[in-house]
């Protein structure tokens, strides 16, 4: 048996609801620094053994909605429950929580043995099961035979790893992370997004994730919650909110969506979505049909961005994979007519009154 809880008492991967078994609920949460409200009444919750990700731009909340639920700051209203326990007045120490930093915070001195046992010494955890648990710690993050080396002989990705094994080996109730691949080049960051959610797998504990990176919630999540000034704009599973966007914000925000407006309405309609005709081209019957010039070619190997000026004013960005396209076939498009369609299931009425709809 590992001696990492597995545990979980439902499947929430994909589901648009949380479960009523809760291991975090925020209620009215709310927070100010002076006259900046940082967080304002925020209510959430994130069921047991969920891959939840609280996703926004700097100044958006999810931070200090983080540092909240581990206790690391108090709200001026509103309450934080782990597993139905209340524990909004509760010192960070009496939380069942750990939180892992885009830093790492590793003790250079010591060894990666000794970093992931540290806070079991604390604890007074007996020598022999610690070694054990240590070792079982790094197991999972794929780091065993590491623990004589020091941090300083490791990359950025295993240095990472160590860090998150520190915070599993305690056996959380919820794991927070804060950013914690920020500090990591592209394609290391990619390989851990897959690792991070391999990891969150096997050992069931919940996980909240904190980040700004739209690619890294979309591959990671079983739901996002995407925060703008200090409020939740829409809590959904990562196609939900990719698909079906609530508001203007959100739309533009999570991936890359072009807005229209058109008789009065803000439309939305994905880049991927639209497809290319040539001007004297027969769209399909039943699609909505714009036409424009291109006015801009991006050419970027596996696909071709086009920026179209619409006739009847605005532009359209529009993403076309190079299965067969050449990059000097895609550029002598530049200055073309063209005329765009896209099926009307595609096409999104957005609210655009600031509303904060929530799922």
């Amino acid at each position: 048996m590992s001696a990492l809880p597995a545990e979980r008492t439902q499947e929430v991967a994909g589901s648009a609801e949380p479960s009523h078994d809760a291991d975090v609920r925020l209620q009215g949460l709310r927070k100010l620094y002076g006259d900046v409200v940082a967080v304002d009444g925020v209510d959430l919750e994130v069921a047991r053994g969920e891959f939840f990700t609280m996703l926004g731009p700097s100044g958006s909340g999810k931070t200090t909605t983080l540092r909240l639920i581990a206790g690391f700051e108090q709200p001026d209203a509103g309450s934080v429950r782990l597993r139905g326990r209340d524990v909004t007045d509760d010192p960070p120490y009496a939380r069942n929580v750990n939180t892992v930093f885009q830093d790492y915070a590793l003790f250079p001195h010591m060894t990666v043995a000794e970093n992931v046992a540290y806070g079991l010494k604390i604890r007074r955890v007996p020598r022999a099961e610690r070694q054990e648990r240590v070792e079982e710690a790094l197991r999972v993050v794929q780091l065993t035979g590491y623990g004589a080396r020091r941090p300083a002989q490791l990359s950025g990705g295993q240095r990472q790893r160590v860090a998150l094994a520190r915070a599993l080996v305690n056996r959380p109730q919820v794991l927070l992370l804060d950013e914690p691949l920020g500090a990591l080049d592209l394609k290391l960051r990619q390989g851990m997004q897959i690792e991070l959610k391999r990891i969150q797998r096997e050992v069931g504990i919940t996980f909240i994730y904190v980040t700004h990176d739209q690619d890294e919630a979309l591959t990671m999540s079983d739901r996002i919650a995407v925060f703008n000034e200090g409020k939740i704009e829409q809590v959904g599973p990562p196609a939900q909110v990719y698909e079906h966007p609530r508001t203007e914000f959100v739309a533009g925000f999570v991936g890359v969506s072009n807005l229209l407006e058109r008789d009065g309405r803000t439309l939305g309609v994905r880049p991927e979505k639209i497809r290319i005709l040539d001007s004297d081209a027969q769209a399909e019957a039943g699609t909505h049909v714009e036409s424009g010039k291109i006015r801009e070619v991006v050419y970027a190997g596996m696909a071709t961005r086009y920026i179209v000026e619409l006739d009847e004013g605005g532009e359209l960005n529009v993403v076309v994979q190079n299965l067969e396209t050449t990059s000097a076939q895609a550029l002598e498009a530049q200055g073309k007519r063209v005329r765009l369609q896209w099926r009307p299931e595609h096409m999104l009425t957005l609210d655009t009154r600031g509303t904060k709809e929530t799922e």
